[in-house]
């Protein structure tokens, strides 16, 4: 007699009926902590989600010139997003339960007219418990509507790495990525759907090597090392498959790896998967950079967690990676390592 089946005819699953998958639950409660967002510009819902996520910490960023009203942008300017973020700060740990740690700095993506206000100022606040990184800041190939030269900009830098060397605080470095070469001729006066920002008022480039992208981040790692900051004190946040060889086998910085906007970056957890296999998790991390400028994920560590086990990494790498690497680097308890 022909075999018999509870369905109407035979399906996949009787074809490996011995077949079992047994993946680890402990993937659905694995806390992570998100390097680097500007988590204080999204909309009360995002940061719920963060909770509902599992996001343990986050380091909210309050450098991005992008909100500021004014260009060129001057130093109370800055200071008002830094004040902003600190005032912020404990509303959004009561609300949404994670903790939040601050990150101060200058964006070179826009020339301040007094930078050195700036820097004299960020001591002080580098002294609150809060405050548990500088940056993001680096130095950034092309400016938003008014030039900054390559000298001017690797002296703001440098100043931020001395006082983080003073403080004992890391720095969320901004490493540039290549300009994608299959950008779509879009028609003039819209933007790129996604990016909340003129982009018709970029200035030339400072930098016109054959790969600015990188050597922007070899002038930063030149002024660490003039800053007396140590490399293993530099998070490199937007690491990509153009810095990730550099960063990771010629520096001792941590590589961070922006996934929350792949569409932009062409980064995802494939790029995350292979810098692990190829030199380890010890300096491996991974952050969304969500911001209210962005179409940007805030789910993206999450689904980075899963797609790195598809991917075949163990799981105590990749709980390395996101929360414990983040966890020490930032200071952060996480609450629990649970």
């Amino acid at each position: 007699m022909p075999p018999e089946y509870p369905t109407r005819r035979r399906t996949d699953d009787a074809l490996r009926p011995d077949e079992s998958f047994d993946p680890p639950s402990s993937l659905l409660t694995m806390p992570w902590i998100d390097g680097h967002n500007h988590a204080h510009t999204l909309s009360w819902e995002d940061r719920e989600r963060y909770a509902l996520a599992g996001c343990r910490a986050m380091v909210m960023v309050a450098s991005g010139y992008h909100w500021t009203p004014y260009k060129p942008v001057e130093a109370a300017d800055v200071r008002f997003l830094w004040d902003d973020v600190i005032n912020r700060k404990r509303p959004i740990e009561r609300n949404h339960f994670f903790e939040v740690g601050l990150a101060l700095g200058v964006h070179t993506g826009v020339r301040i007219t007094n930078p050195d206000e700036l820097v004299a100022q960020m001591d002080r606040y580098c002294q609150r418990d809060d405050v548990v990184a500088l940056g993001e800041t680096g130095v950034t190939p092309t400016q938003h509507v008014e030039r900054w030269s390559l000298d001017e900009q690797r002296a703001v830098v440098e100043a931020q790495m001395a006082l983080a060397a003073d403080h004992d605080l890391p720095i969320i470095l901004h490493t540039p990525n290549p300009s994608a070469d299959d950008t779509p001729p879009y028609r003039d006066g819209v933007g790129v759907p996604g990016f909340e920002k003129n982009l018709e008022f970029a200035q030339a480039p400072v930098l016109t090597g054959d790969d600015p992208a990188l050597d922007a981040v070899k002038v930063d790692i030149a002024a660490a090392a003039d800053a007396g900051l140590s490399e293993g004190r530099i998070v490199a946040s937007h690491a990509d498959p153009n810095n990730v060889d550099y960063l990771l086998g010629e520096t001792d910085c941590y590589a961070s790896f922006t996934v929350g906007y792949p569409w932009l970056t062409g980064v995802d957890a494939t790029d995350v998967a292979e810098a692990i296999r190829e030199y380890g998790p010890d300096r491996v991390m991974v952050d969304t950079d969500c911001a209210n400028v962005l179409r940007t994920d805030v789910f993206s560590v999450k689904r980075t967690i899963m797609d790195l086990y598809r991917l075949g990494i163990d799981e105590a790498e990749i709980r390395q990676v996101v929360f414990e690497n983040p966890r020490e680097v930032f200071g952060l308890s996480g609450y629990s390592s649970d």
